[in-house]
């Protein structure tokens, strides 16, 4: 034994005398995919810097570590270094050398390469992952499922396993299930099933699926003793590549959908909130359907948050006015994959009635008539022209100026009043809600009217408002 001893030191001596003060060595050349190997370098010298060594081939260091080694032969005492950096190849390569501080003294290591086979596929295998889908050609929007199958023969000893799972770039994930496991007569099985739809066309891969499974090890070290040790090894997946058709022009959902409208009364008081609830159920992309919320002139409305939840959307719409409506009929335009064909679903319209409308306002123009017939008894004396068209256009002018300012007192009253009353400023305002302006002060005159909310009004734009429409 010592002899053997003597021969390797002999060998690392040689070796340090070709490469310097360094020499790389790996614990095995020839790998499959998913094998962790072990970068040794073996540094002589009494100061050494430590190299950063943070990627081999390509690949992130998994682990560190470092030993001391000294060694007396003939009275002649040396020390040595190795330090350990363990990865995961993933294709073949090449190590560069590691340049490494030695007293005062920069050294190289020599290079290795590393050749990287892929995982043989074999039904003996101790451990196998596997994805699976029943579609490979697909429409976007579309939903699917795919499953994830691991098996592990009921033979074979894991000290622990690490899932890592495939990467779903391109496809909405819109469920997954919990691990389902089961045994048969020689293995154990674990299945996930991911239900999924495509973002966009043109062809779209999985990555491939990760199981990190350690495995008990060991070797026996200079004086044959055994260690146990723990060997990682990773397992992966097969890839999954889908075909993914265009949706029609103007479709942006796929799948087969119905869709209600509920009203929560079909009578309400004058400014009383009317709650509609609006349900699509279907298989399809749900996360793409828009806010149903209606625009009805004279008609406050307010949309809350879509929810979705497995294949039902829900959205709630609440509807104010001051007179008889109609509430529009709701629809979504589709396409549907199974039969090819774009349909459309949707809802009936529904009359709600106002009890205690306020009616119609209607412009009434009155017009006077001049008597032209003045009875003798009032006739006023016979004054000359000139002080007739006098006192005329003096009473004119008089009359005009009354009316000015009647007008403008009038207008500064209805005025002040429109900026007190939220809901009389909310009617008048909702004629113009396809301006941003007004639109974002309907929202929260809304808000505070029918949420109890207590937001102020930014006066300067209303103000601005105000002076656009001539409110």
């Amino acid at each position: 034994m010592n002899t053997i001893l003597k021969l390797l030191f002999l060998l690392i001596i040689s070796s340090l005398a070709l490469y310097g003060g360094v020499v790389a060595k790996v614990d095995a050349k020839r790998v499959e995919l998913g094998d962790v190997v072990t970068l040794s370098l073996i540094v002589s010298g009494e100061d050494v810097t430590r190299p950063n060594v943070q990627r081999v081939c390509e690949s992130d260091v998994i682990s560190t570590s470092t030993q001391t080694n000294m060694q007396i032969i003939n009275g002649s005492v040396s020390k040595n270094f190795t330090l350990n950096y363990t990865f995961m190849p993933q294709k073949s390569c090449k190590i560069e050398p590691v340049e490494i501080e030695i007293d005062g003294k920069i050294e190289r290591s020599n290079p290795l390469e590393i050749e990287v086979a892929l995982q043989s596929m074999t039904k003996d295998a101790d451990f196998t992952l596997t994805l699976s889908s029943d579609k490979k050609e697909l429409f976007v929007g579309e939903p699917f499922e795919l499953t994830l199958t691991f098996k592990q023969k009921r033979d074979s000893e894991a000290v622990d396993i690490k899932f890592l799972p495939p990467e779903f770039k391109g496809f909405w994930v819109k469920s997954e299930t919990q691990p389902q496991r089961y045994q048969d007569a020689k293995e154990s099985i674990t299945k996930i099933v991911y239900t999924m739809a495509p973002q966009r066309a043109g062809e779209l891969k999985t990555t491939k699926a990760q199981m990190q499974i350690a495995s008990r090890s060991g070797g026996a070290n200079g004086f044959s003793t055994w260690i146990p040790t723990v060997k990682w090894k990773s397992y992966f997946s097969n890839e999954l590549t889908f075909d993914v058709k265009p949706l029609p022009s103007g479709i942006i959902i796929a799948g087969d959908f119905t869709i209600s409208a509920t009203a929560d009364k079909e009578e309400v008081d004058a400014n009383e909130p009317l709650n509609v609830t609006i349900d699509v159920i279907g298989d399809g992309n749900l996360e793409d359907i828009k806010s149903f919320k209606p625009s009805i002139e004279g008609v406050a409305v307010f949309d809350e948050k879509i929810l979705i939840e497995k294949d039902v959307l829900t959205q709630r719409i609440a509807f104010v006015s001051e007179r008889d409506f109609v509430i529009p009929s709701f629809s979504i335009k589709y396409f549907d994959p199974k039969t090819k064909e774009t349909k459309i679903a949707s809802t009936k319209e529904i009359s709600i009635k106002v009890k205690n409308a306020k009616p119609q306002e209607v412009l009434n123009i009155k017009k006077h008539e001049t008597q032209s017939e003045v009875s003798e008894d009032l006739k006023a004396p016979k004054i000359g022209i000139f002080a007739s068209l006098t006192l005329f256009l003096s009473g004119l002018a008089l009359g005009v100026l009354i009316m000015f300012f009647m007008k403008k007192k009038n207008f500064k009253r209805e005025d002040k009043r429109s900026i007190k009353d939220p809901k009389t400023l909310l009617m008048k305002l909702l004629s113009f809600r396809d301006d941003e302006e007004v639109k974002a002060m309907i929202e929260t005159l809304e808000k505070n009217i029918y949420s109890n909310q207590n937001i102020e009004l930014d006066k300067k734009i209303l103000r601005k408002i105000k002076e656009r429409y001539k409110i």
